[in-house]
């Protein structure tokens, strides 16, 4: 948590004391905690609008605070201010801002006026508004959360740009005080299509910070090459930095040229290394030059043959189609029958899409990744696509950059993490740049399918294309007519992805797979029928006694029946997801596992205990109490059966893996991949959807080794097992 700012307090407890009728005012009472926030700067600016007296108070500091700011006081200074208040209200922002705020005492004295100095070289309008006195656009700035000095990481040459920009066009009726803290960002951005405007001559009102047709009709008249100077070389070569090109800020010279012609390849734009207007528009706007020719495409509806000779005879190579779609107002949105055999008989390719619901934060988290994942592996088979293709799941929705942290990252992890380690398939991702960018940097997406039609989302904003672009979408239009004719999103591609072009026969739809359990229709029922059985053979609710593996008398109670039932009931998604990709039954997964985690005792933990501390060098650990060394094992036998990806595993690997079995992510497959591997110790046939009884128990009595007492676990589970599995089995059913 930040230090408190004595400073940051003393502005808040200003705001209390003074304005503490705030609730009929309209200001809130503030935190004291000497943190600078919104809620602090919107309370100051409502405390201004209050003192200039409107009415009706806002959070925002917009046109009516500006124009009444203007009209009342359009030069504020010690002979200027209209009350001590309103000074202090001045003075509390600057400390919120991090300037000297001379003791909030209501007179603009020596201290502020060095501090408003201070501030308007940094924000870059000193030659504008010279002087220690505030204007109002100036005071806008204040009241908000822009930093005016480069932040952390920021670029030194973008604060240039955004101080040149702020010097140059502040007194234009719509360009406002932008940040200069180093960092290209939505504001930055309008700020530089307005200046592009003001430049092209467009009048206040006119100018509209939107990419439009009368600033593309002017681009197109304003190429730069070698020997521009003046004020388009700046706007210009101000774009190439903001797109983290690597030149200078200033005249069009060889350097720049040379820069061009990189970004220019880079984009997939014609290599001429000036800058015309297709440049112009990359520089500028996620989505381009609508107008330049595309040869990838993607749509949500099937490709016929006319469809294919229309899409072909436009130039289209690659087409983006929709693995599966659980909605039915878009019946051909997912891939239909015969469908990839018409792309390939017109010599076109296709790069599959994954996506269910993807539109919110609240989708995305690791489990609906692995989930998302394992189901676009089962589509990609039964359609046929082959070893190697890239799988794009979709982000689609504006995501903040928080969110990208928080949800979407670990979304992808558990994408990466399932798709790498069952399938021959890679992973790509659709999404805005920034998305794109962070997910690609992450090591989770191979290439990326960028949603640039979307040019006003934040994640476009204010970031150059992904370094691993493939897919740039950047229009929605039709081609072709008659039968022909078909609503497709444009792409350009950049050929890191060339999709397919050739399928296998594809496999069927197996319908008898695991599905997530019912749970408001059958988890109490199916936890009242485990405590019953359990009970049964002399496994109460709680506690218990018994031997162990290794012959110790133990009392067990770390975890109830209750507890372990709902720890495996909260991991559902994970055991129905292994059943979905090894082609087994959950139950075969969920009962060693439930058994173990309500069999821990005080002896298991200790055990833990002496490997972490170094005594010993492995135990059995985690959720199904699996030793290293046997995981080794089983995974080594997967793998080598082609059943799982990874590398072999070896002995000094041992401490790595039993740190991993911490997890129940890597924990619980484990338990499914030792189920298969004892199956070839037993030299019974490979667990499937209908292993029998009698092999069943076979395999849970193995996974406690060999002996009377492995028989006696095998007998006890198979009773858990069927409990689990007749609760599995009316799920599927239904």
């Amino acid at each position: 948590m930040p230090s408190v700012d004595e400073l940051v307090l003393r502005a808040q407890r200003f705001i209390n004391s003074t304005y503490n009728n705030g609730a009929t005012l309209g200001i809130s009472k503030l935190e004291e905690n000497g943190h600078t926030g919104w809620p602090t700067m919107y309370a100051l600016t409502r405390a201004l609008q209050y003192e200039m007296g409107i009415t009706s108070l806002s959070n925002s500091f917009g046109p009516t605070t500006l124009s009444t700011l203007q009209s009342k006081y359009p030069k504020l200074d010690d002979s200027t201010m209209p009350s001590a208040n309103f000074c202090r209200i001045l003075q509390s922002a600057l400390y919120c801002k991090g300037y000297d705020g001379g003791e909030i005492d209501g007179t603009y004295n020596s201290r502020v006026k060095d501090a408003v100095t201070k501030l308007k070289q940094n924000m870059g309008v000193d030659t504008v508004y010279p002087g220690s006195s505030l204007e109002p656009k100036v005071v806008k700035g204040l009241l908000n959360m822009d930093a005016y000095v480069t932040v952390g990481n920021g670029s030194d040459a973008i604060r240039s740009i955004q101080q040149w920009l702020n010097g140059r066009y502040v007194n234009r009726r719509d360009f406002f005080i932008i940040p200069c803290d180093g960092y290209h960002s939505r504001d930055v951005a309008k700020s530089m299509l307005f200046a592009i405007q003001y430049e092209l001559g467009m009048a206040d009102g006119t100018a509209n910070g939107v990419f439009g047709p009368g600033t593309q009709a002017g681009l197109k008249s304003r190429p730069v090459a070698v020997g521009t100077t003046g004020t388009w070389a700046l706007l210009f070569t101000a774009a190439m930095i903001l797109n983290k090109r690597n030149v200078l800020f200033g005249n069009f010279t060889a350097e720049v040229k040379a820069g061009v012609e990189d970004f220019q390849s880079f984009a997939k734009l014609p290599v001429t290394g000036v800058g015309d207007f297709p440049t112009w528009a990359s520089l500028l706007v996620s989505y381009g030059d609508q107008s330049r020719k595309g040869t990838a495409c993607d749509g949500v509806t099937k490709i016929t043959p006319p469809r294919a000779q229309a899409l072909k005879d436009a130039g289209y190579q690659y087409i983006g189609r929709y693995l599966y779609n659980p909605g039915t107002s878009l019946p051909e949105k997912q891939i239909q029958p015969g469908e990839l055999a018409t792309i390939k008989q017109y010599g076109l390719r296709c790069f599959p899409i994954y996506q269910t619901w993807s539109r919110s934060a609240d989708y995305f988290r690791y489990s609906q990744g692995c989930i998302d994942a394992t189901n676009a592996i089962e589509w990609a088979q039964i359609h046929g696509f082959k070893p190697g293709t890239i799988i794009y799941f979709a982000v689609d929705y504006d995501a903040m950059d928080s969110e990208v942290t928080d949800f979407i990252l670990p979304h992808f992890k558990g994408i990466y993490r399932t798709v790498g380690e069952n399938s021959s398939y890679g992973v790509g991702i659709y999404g805005p740049r920034n998305v794109c960018q962070r997910v690609a940097d992450a090591g989770y997406a191979a290439t990326s399918f960028v949603s640039d039609m979307s040019s006003g989302f934040s994640g476009n904003l204010g970031y150059p294309l992904p370094t691993n672009w493939a897919f740039d979408q950047i229009v929605t239009i039709t081609v072709g007519s008659g039968d022909g004719a078909i609503e497709i999103d444009k792409n350009i591609a950049s050929g890191r992805d060339t999709g397919q072009g050739d399928f296998n026969p594809g496999t069927p739809l197996t319908s008898d797979l695991d599905v997530d359990l019912d749970k408001s229709k059958y988890q109490a029922a199916m936890l009242t029928d485990v405590q019953t059985y359990l009970t049964s053979i002399g496994v109460p609710e709680t506690g218990g006694e018994g031997w162990t593996a290794d012959g110790d008398w133990v009392t067990y109670g770390v975890v109830s029946t209750t507890e372990a039932f709902n720890m495996v009931m909260d991991a559902d998604w994970l055991f129905t997801n292994l059943a979905r990709t090894l082609k087994l039954r959950k139950a075969l997964i969920q009962a060693p596992v439930l058994w173990e985690l309500r069999k821990l005792n005080p002896l298991d933990a200790l055990a833990d205990e002496a490997v972490k501390s170094g005594l010993k060098d492995d135990s059995s650990t985690g959720w199904g109490q699996i030793f290293a060394w046997v995981t080794i094992e089983a995974r080594n036998y997967c793998i080598q059966q082609g059943i799982i990806n990874g590398n072999l595993l070896t002995g000094a690997d041992k401490r790595a893996v039993w740190d991993n079995l911490q997890e129940p992510e890597y924990n619980i497959p484990s338990v499914a991949y030792l189920t298969i591997y004892n199956a070839y110790q037993l030299g019974i046939a490979r667990p499937s959807l209908t292993t029998s009884q009698a092999d069943t128990q076979a395999l849970l009595a193995r996974y406690n080794g060999t002996g009377d007492k492995a028989e006696q676990y095998g007998r006890e589970l198979i009773g858990l097992y069927n409990v689990l599995e007749n609760y599995n089995k009316l799920s599927r059913a239904q």
